[in-house]
């Protein structure tokens, strides 16, 4: 587990592809537990140790995950989720380049419980939400380009959903069209930067994922 920030009310953590952020119907011990165990043990604090999920990253995503250490943090940056004053900042390693090296992509989204997946359309259908996300190429490889996302909604698989929508399938994503798996079993998507400010400091906070694995080998091609 790697704290990438840590103070009295927050703490960011990079997470690894294949861990869950919060507890489900697995019973694998999610992320926000061996985050509680890290504080618990840091500051040998007896008994239950609070921490608060804000908001969730799909199991096979890597990437920042914001914890709230106190709960007028909590209730605060839950707010500012909901409101969209917290700027996230994703890249993607895709299957083919889109046609244009930056654009937005606007659908509506429908999703579909059972399968856990959504489907984007280019016209309002029944019980469809609208998305939209502003994307630019950042780097082309022989097989693979890799692109920054920025979110302007926040829909479930939206940008899995959206990329595969315009013919451009994350890298090891089966369920959105991919070709083949990552041999982890992730999808390279990156919760790369998120910014925000602070719930009671009111300072601005600006964080990063530390780079690794094909995202900084495609960056180093350019």
């Amino acid at each position: 587990m790697q704290v990438v920030y840590e103070d009295n009310h927050i703490i960011i953590i990079n997470k690894e592809s294949g861990e869950i952020v919060q507890g489900d119907k697995t019973g694998d011990t999610p992320l926000s537990e061996h985050v509680k165990e890290y504080l618990r043990k840091k500051y040998q604090k007896p008994g239950n140790v609070f921490l608060g999920v804000t908001h969730r990253l799909d199991r096979p995503v890597s990437g920042l995950v914001v914890f709230a250490r106190t709960s007028k943090a909590l209730s605060r940056l839950n707010d500012m989720f909901r409101n969209g004053e917290v700027h996230k900042t994703y890249w993607a390693v895709v299957e083919q380049a889109p046609h244009q090296t930056e654009g937005t992509l606007t659908h509506w989204m429908v999703r579909n419980e059972k399968q856990n997946k959504s489907y984007a359309y280019l016209t309002e259908k029944p019980n469809s939400k609208k998305a939209i996300l502003n994307y630019r190429v950042l780097a082309h490889g022989i097989k693979y380009t890799l692109l920054e996302i920025n979110l302007l909604t926040g829909r479930h698989h939206q940008i899995r959903c959206q990329l595969a929508a315009i013919g451009c399938p994350i890298k090891g994503d089966l369920k959105y069209g991919a070709r083949r798996s990552n041999p982890d079993a992730s999808i390279s998507l990156l919760s790369r930067k998120i910014e925000f400010i602070h719930p009671v400091s009111k300072e601005q906070i600006t964080v990063e994922a530390p780079l690794k694995g094909i995202y900084s080998k495609m960056l180093s091609n350019t």
